[in-house]
């Protein structure tokens, strides 16, 4: 059992690691781009890869290792930060909901068990379809942002408002209640800080399906505007290669695989990294 925990954690370790080094790497896409992301290099039009241009260029002649960098910036930006919208407005509404009593905590109940039950991937991408598609990148980052964050709060609702619950009826609580606390005390001290674990784990678990979602949004042309790159844009790539068959997809490598097996492996080191092992 103690061989199985050192393992598990020497593999969290490694996906720790790689994942600092992929935000490194996006962080760092400014210096380590060879050119910007938006420059068109008309005699490079659909290049294959070479020594100027590892990956290859794209069909407006944009190097595509300068752009999967960029791309993987904003995707790694837009992720955490939709998450952490979503946690902070389910631990609003959760902790309302816990401290609440009658319609106010049967209409905020009513609602995250209605969200929860919808298709919710379904629902944002029908949301995101009614919005204006002539968008400049800034807006759209910011829908897609706001969509992602205010759809996935009920998870973390129901998950903050039972901690909640349980925190006040916890041992510690009643003795400091004896004890003549008051009500806003009890919250910053003991309450708060039970639930600082849920919320974080909340937040861990959110940001691989953030980006998964934001990939396939993009993909379906409904993510940030094409001139800002994405993990999702460059995806949509898939599209336009497909309808020339399986052969000019294995042989194009460069031009499909980067962006997709970028964004596996990213979502894995997120899932692994955060996987606790049981002793």
């Amino acid at each position: 059992m103690r061989h199985t925990v050192s393992l598990g954690r020497m593999v969290r370790s490694v996906c720790l690691f790689a994942l600092a080094l992929v935000y490194a790497a996006a962080l760092g896409a400014g210096v380590l781009a060879p050119h910007p992301p938006t420059i068109q290099f008309r005699e490079q039009i659909a290049a294959p890869p070479s020594a100027g241009f590892p990956l290859g260029t794209d069909e407006l002649g944009r190097d595509r290792l300068s752009r999967l960098l960029h791309g993987c910036r904003v995707s790694l930006a837009l992720a955490p930060a939709a998450a952490a919208f979503a946690v902070a407005l389910g631990a609003l509404l959760g902790g309302v909901a816990a401290l609440s009593r009658g319609w106010i905590r049967a209409a905020l109940s009513a609602s995250s068990d209605l969200t929860l039950a919808l298709p919710w991937f379904f629902l944002l991408v029908s949301l995101r379809a009614v919005l204006p598609m002539d968008l400049d990148p800034a807006a759209s980052l910011a829908i897609t942002f706001f969509l992602l964050g205010a759809l996935g709060w009920a998870g973390p609702s129901k998950v903050i408002q039972a901690g909640v619950v349980q925190a006040l009826q916890s041992d510690h609580v009643l003795a400091a209640r004896a004890r003549g606390a008051g009500f806003g005390r009890i919250l910053m001290s003991h309450v708060a800080p039970a639930l600082l674990p849920v919320a974080s784990g909340q937040f861990v678990s959110m940001v691989p399906v953030f980006l998964i979602a934001e990939a396939n949004l993009g993909l379906l042309g409904l993510g940030v505007s094409e001139s800002t790159a994405s993990l999702g844009n460059l995806l949509k790539e898939l599209e336009p290669a497909a309808a020339f068959g399986p052969a000019f997809v294995l042989n194009s490598w460069w031009l499909l695989g980067a962006p997709l097996l970028l964004l596996i492996v990213t979502a894995c080191l997120f899932c692994l990294s955060t996987k606790e092992v049981n002793s």
